[in-house]
């Protein structure tokens, strides 16, 4: 189904589903769905258990999982993170869809979740559209400019080829990049989880399948959400 979104906002169920009396439980099921993952349970199973156990809604649940991991993913998670000194300088793999689209919805005051990795996760869904909205071309500024302010360079933007108009956001970043003088490339793969897994660079991305396995990762969302959008829409369900 095609993406007629203007914004990647808040979902009209989000206010009720994450208000500040809800998240007790929701943090109680992601610290539960935690230790059942840490101790071999199928993700899948686990998630049902407590979904069920908390009585969670479907989009709870999505927010849960995404928020959980377990002590050895965790462990790693942490030991291949890298802070903002070890950027300076250095090349960075960007995970492009992934980091903006994070920020678009931050922008639009959509729910940004907080997980237990450090890392934040946004709760919109491409399904393989991607269409701009009216905060693409601030989310990109922004995180230009915090790119430049980490003097990160180059910076490699990795796009999913199969997913529509990711040659009109190659174009974009193309010429963002041009105006502000920025060291960026761009480039469309058929899938970068791959690419990014593999690469020598420091990878940005907040994608678990990603942070898992890459050798050096940098939670460049957070960096950006920290000095550019405070008082976004923030729910940390990982304390």
């Amino acid at each position: 189904m095609p993406d007629h979104r203007k914004h990647r906002g808040p979902h009209p169920e989000d206010s009720r589903l994450f208000r500040s009396e809800n998240l007790p439980a929701l943090r109680m099921a992601t610290r539960d769905l935690s230790w059942l993952l840490s101790h071999g349970y199928a993700p899948s199973s686990s998630l049902k258990l407590v979904g069920d156990r908390y009585a969670l809604d479907s989009r709870q649940r999505v927010a849960v999982a995404r928020c959980a991991c377990g002590d050895a993913a965790l462990e790693r998670r942490q030991r291949h993170r890298v802070e903002p000194p070890a950027i300076r300088g250095a090349a960075l793999s960007i995970d492009g869809f992934n980091v903006l689209t994070t920020i678009e919805a931050a922008l639009a005051g959509g729910l940004i979740l907080k997980a237990r990795d450090g890392c934040y996760r946004d709760m919109a869904s491409m399904h393989g559209n991607y269409r701009t909205v009216t905060e693409t071309r601030r989310a990109i500024e922004i995180l230009g400019v915090t790119l430049a302010a980490l003097e990160a360079r180059p910076c490699l933007w990795l796009l999913d080829q199969p997913v529509s108009n990711s040659g009109r956001l190659k174009t974009l970043l193309r010429e963002f990049g041009e105006a502000a003088g920025w060291d960026w490339q761009i480039e469309l793969v058929p899938d970068p989880d791959p690419v990014l897994i593999g690469s020598d660079q420091i990878v940005a991305s907040s994608d678990s399948q990603i942070v898992d396995r890459t050798e050096r990762w940098f939670n460049l969302v957070q960096i950006v959400l920290d000095t550019h959008l405070p008082d976004a829409w923030r729910v940390d369900l990982a304390t």
